[in-house]
């Protein structure tokens, strides 16, 4: 049964997704106010060019701590080598995937284009609906 399950059936289709340019403060409110851990980040294209997450949030408040300097932009603090992940690949595979890293949420491709984000939550939801 579970081999069945795919990311597609239980990613987030209703994206909510950041510009390079925002400001870092802007972009964690807006992380918070989402109740997100974290958000792709979009060229002026449309193309998926990086994640800003709760990590890198930290890295902005620790930055703004110890250098009294709480500025910079998404682009200055994402992550830009992301991993991706497809929205028919098995939910099991990712299940596994996810126990292997640290990463809470993945943003879901077909081919080059964003269709979603799958998080640890969104698994959890997945396996426990089949008992």
């Amino acid at each position: 049964m579970l081999a069945k399950i795919t990311i597609a059936d239980y990613m987030t289709k209703n994206i909510f997704t950041l510009k390079e340019n925002v400001s870092v403060v802007t972009a964690i409110k807006a992380i918070l106010d989402h109740k997100i851990t974290s958000a792709p980040v979009l060229d002026d294209n449309g193309r998926l060019i990086g994640m800003f997450s709760e990590k890198d949030s930290i890295k902005v408040v620790l930055d703004a701590a110890y250098n009294k300097d709480f500025g910079g932009t998404v682009g200055e603090f994402m992550a830009k080598d992301i991993i991706t992940v497809n929205e028919d690949d098995n939910i099991v595979k990712l299940a596994e995937q996810f126990q292997n890293c640290a990463t809470r949420s993945f943003p879901v491709m077909d081919e080059d284009k964003l269709v979603g984000v799958i998080s640890r939550t969104d698994v959890l939801r997945a396996l426990v609906t089949l008992y």
